[in-house]
C-alpha cells in the first residue's frame, strides 16, 4: 500500500471516531420554566404587535372618518332628530248608491290616511308642517325618528300661508333651531330633510337630500285651495310626496325654510322645489299658538286694475297699480285718509302693478303691523299710514 493511501485512510478513520463521539455525548436538556418564559415573551411581544397593528388601523378609520365629514354630515347630525313623521287620518264623505232595488244614494263617511313631515321647534313639543297636511285631520300621530310614537294636538292653521302648528307631550324632545330667511345666498348649500314616501318605505327615519337655493322671492297667485304662496325660496334639493313640512336648512343645521311643494309634470321632484320662507312662518306660529288662529286684519276698501282708458282719464303713464273704488265709512282704510280715486302703487315699498300683487302684499300683514300705503293723489305721490287692525 503506498504511503498516500495509508494518509488518507488514516484521515477517514478519525473523521469517523470524531462524529461516533458527538452523537454519543449527552443532551443538554431546557428546563420547563425556561421554555415557558421563552414562550410567553413571543406571545407578549405578538400582542404588543398586534396593539399596535390595531391602534394604526383606528387611527387610519378616524382620519378616514374625519375627510368624509363636512358642513353637510355636521348640518344633518343637528337637524335629524327634530324631524318626525306626521300620520294624519280625514274624513270624507263620499257619495255612493245605497240598497239594490231602489235608486237611491246618499252620503258614507269614507277614511283616507295621508303622510307628511314635520319638525319640532321647542322643548314643549310644538311642531311645524303645512297646513294642507294637517288640516281637516280626525286623528293626527307623530313619530320620532327614535321611534317614539304621541298623538298630536291641531293648535292652528293658517290655510292661506299653508302653514300649521301641532303639539305632542313628552319628555327629553329633541328640537331644531329656527335660523332666518333673510340673508340667504343665491348658490348656497341647501339640505331638504323628511319622510319621502314613507307610507311605502315604512322607515320613520328621515332621509336627505342635497341642493343649493335656486332663488328667492318667487311668488305665486292664489290657486285653486284659496293658498298664497309669497316669497318662496327656491331649491333643487330633492322634495318628494312626503316632504311636504319637513325642513329646509342650511349648513349650520338651522331652519331655513319649510318644504311645500314642487312644479312638475310628472309628480316627483325634478329640481324645482319651494320652501315657506323660516321668518314668515316664525310670525305665523306665534298668531297660531297665541291664538289658535291667524288673525284677519281690517281694511274696508274696494280697487280694481287699471285699464288703458282709467290709466288715460287719471293722467297715469303706466297702467301700474290698482285703482281706489269705494272706501267705507268709519274704517281704518277711512281713517288714514284713503279715498276714492287714489291710485295705490306701493304697499310697505313693495311695488304693486294690479290686483293680484295688493293681495300678496297685504296676505303678509298681521295684526299689530303698520300699512303704508304710496299712492298717487292728483299726480302727486303720498304716503298713508294704517294701524292693521283685527276684524271682528
Amino acid at each position: 500500500m503506498r504511503r498516500n493511501d495509508v494518509l488518507i485512510l488514516i484521515v477517514i478513520i478519525i473523521a469517523a471516531l470524531f462524529f461516533v463521539n458527538r452523537d454519543h455525548q449527552p443532551r443538554r436538556t431546557v428546563p420547563a420554566t425556561l421554555q415557558g418564559a421563552k414562550h410567553e415573551a413571543r406571545m407578549q411581544d405578538s400582542s404588543i404587535s398586534q396593539e399596535r397593528s390595531s391602534r394604526k388601523r383606528a387611527e387610519d378609520g378616524g382620519e378616514l372618518l374625519a375627510s368624509r365629514t363636512n358642513m353637510i354630515t355636521r348640518a344633518v347630525e343637528k337637524i335629524q332628530s327634530a324631524v318626525v313623521s306626521v300620520y294624519v287620518t280625514k274624513t270624507k264623505m263620499v257619495r255612493r248608491r245605497l240598497g239594490f232595488f231602489f235608486d237611491f244614494y246618499g252620503e258614507i263617511p269614507y277614511n283616507i290616511q295621508g303622510i307628511g313631515s314635520g319638525v319640532i321647534f321647542s322643548d314643549d313639543g310644538y311642531i311645524i308642517t303645512n297646513a294642507h297636511v294637517a288640516e281637516g285631520a280626525t286623528e293626527i300621530k307623530v313619530v320620532l325618528p327614535d321611534n317614539r310614537e304621541f298623538n298630536a294636538s291641531l293648535i292652528g292653521v293658517d290655510s292661506v300661508h299653508d302653514v300649521a302648528i301641532i303639539k305632542i307631550d313628552g319628555e327629553n324632545l329633541p328640537y331644531a333651531v329656527l335660523g332666518t330667511s333673510s340673508d340667504l345666498i343665491i348658490g348656497e348649500w341647501a339640505v331638504a330633510v323628511g319622510n319621502p314616501y314613507g307610507s311605502l318605505i315604512k322607515d320613520v327615519k328621515p332621509s336627505v337630500s342635497v341642493g343649493v337655493i335656486s332663488a328667492v322671492d318667487r311668488d305665486f297667485a292664489r290657486n285653486e285651495d284659496n293658498k298664497i304662496y309669497r316669497r318662496m325660496i327656491q331649491t333643487d334639493a330633492a322634495i318628494n310626496p312626503g316632504n311636504s313640512g319637513g325642513p329646509l336648512v342650511n349648513v349650520y343645521g338651522e331652519v331655513i325654510g319649510i318644504n311645500t311643494f314642487i312644479l312638475s309634470e310628472s309628480g316627483g321632484s325634478v329640481g324645482v322645489g319651494f320652501a315657506i320662507p323660516i321668518d314668515r312662518v316664525k310670525k305665523i306660529s306665534e298668531e297660531l299658538i297665541k291664538y289658535g288662529k291667524r288673525r284677519a286684519i281690517w281694511l274696508d276698501f274696494d280697487v280694481q286694475d287699471l285699464s288703458p282708458m282709467i290709466a288715460r282719464y287719471y293722467g297715469l303713464k303706466t297702467q301700474d297699480g290698482v285703482l281706489v273704488v269705494k272706501v267705507r265709512a268709519k274704517t281704518p282704510a277711512a281713517s288714514s285718509g284713503l279715498t276714492r280715486g287714489d291710485v295705490i302703487i306701493a304697499v310697505n315699498n313693495t311695488p304693486i302693478k294690479n290686483f293680484e300683487e295688493l293681495q300678496l302684499a297685504v296676505s303678509d300683514i298681521q295684526v299689530g303691523d303698520i300699512i303704508r300705503f304710496t299712492i298717487l293723489r292728483k299726480g302727486k305721490e303720498k304716503t298713508l299710514q294704517i294701524d292693521a287692525v283685527e276684524y271682528k
